[in-house]
């Protein structure tokens, strides 16, 4: 179920400590899920990565240059729920 990131609190280490709009909370280590190249680059920079705030038309984080993160992730993550399956597997299929 996709739930809306509605606060985010940068920590130490690239964790940051979210809050959805069902009441669950729980911290990201954001480190785990990209690597810093590319668009995630400047994030490498704490003091960068502090500068994380949430986007209400996107129900998730992004940074200053656009860097953001899928809120359907970052849920599963927090809380330890399994990420959905939007596709079934067919078996047998190329």
């Amino acid at each position: 179920m996709w739930q809306d990131v509605v606060s985010v609190e940068a920590k130490e280490n690239y964790r940051v400590l979210l809050r959805f709009e069902d009441g669950a909370t729980g911290i990201v280590d954001v480190a785990e899920l990209v690597e810093f190249s590319g668009v995630f680059e400047p994030l490498r920079e704490q003091g960068y990565f502090e500068q994380v705030r949430i986007e209400p038309d996107l129900g998730t984080i992004v940074w200053p240059n656009g860097a953001d993160l899928d809120p359907v992730v970052l849920y599963a993550h927090a809380t330890g729920q399994p990420l959905p399956v939007f596709f079934p597997v067919v078996s047998g299929s190329a």
